[in-house]
């Protein structure tokens, strides 16, 4: 792949993903990483907040995943591995660690345009976009992000509660009208 090509791109990470799993999976989003202004002709200047699916299956999904400048997102689970490619932006990652009926924090990665991350099937991480402007990221899951129920843990006392997909469209919305509201 030379310049990136969405369809192309897509048809790699099913390859990779059926042959290799995550490992070939991150070689792919390393690899189109090498042009990230390539990346954003084909998916657009970050502009509109959320996950944005790009492809979806039972055993892989994409996403373009747009941060709103300073947005946060709680500590949560996936329930499957991810690898997370940044191609604009930056993305902060606390990595968490379960403790008895808590989590406490165990480590962390800043990731700045052109850096990639995998988190194991079992991770915990909460994500924080450091910066005054829209962060882009590739996201790339091994199952069905959208179908699978996940975790979060409460911010204020760490345990862990069923993720609220509801609620996590209404703060992507949230982040998105400050954003809007702050362009004007």
């Amino acid at each position: 792949m030379s310049r990136f090509d969405l369809d192309e791109f897509i048809g790699e990470v099913r390859s990779a993903n059926s042959e290799a799993g995550q490992s070939g999976v991150m070689a792919v989003l390393q690899r189109a990483l090498t042009d990230n202004d390539s990346i954003i002709e084909a998916l657009g200047e970050p502009s509109e907040v959320g996950p944005l699916p790009i492809y979806q299956s039972s055993n892989l999904t994409i996403l373009n995943v747009v941060w709103s400048p300073l947005m946060v997102l709680l500590p949560h689970d996936h329930k499957m591995w991810a690898t997370i490619g940044i191609y604009t932006g930056r993305e902060d990652n606390i990595i968490w660690k379960r403790q008895s009926e808590t989590i406490k924090a165990a480590g962390a990665a800043s990731l700045s345009e052109g850096d990639t991350f995998s988190l194991p099937e079992d991770a915990i991480h909460s994500v924080v976009n450091p910066v005054k402007r829209m962060t882009g990221a590739i996201h790339i899951y091994g199952g069905d992000f959208f179908a699978t129920q996940k975790s979060e843990w409460d911010p204020e006392d760490l345990t862990e509660r069923p993720m609220d997909f509801e609620e996590k469209k209404r703060q992507f919305r949230q982040a998105q009208d400050r954003f809007d509201t702050d362009s004007r």
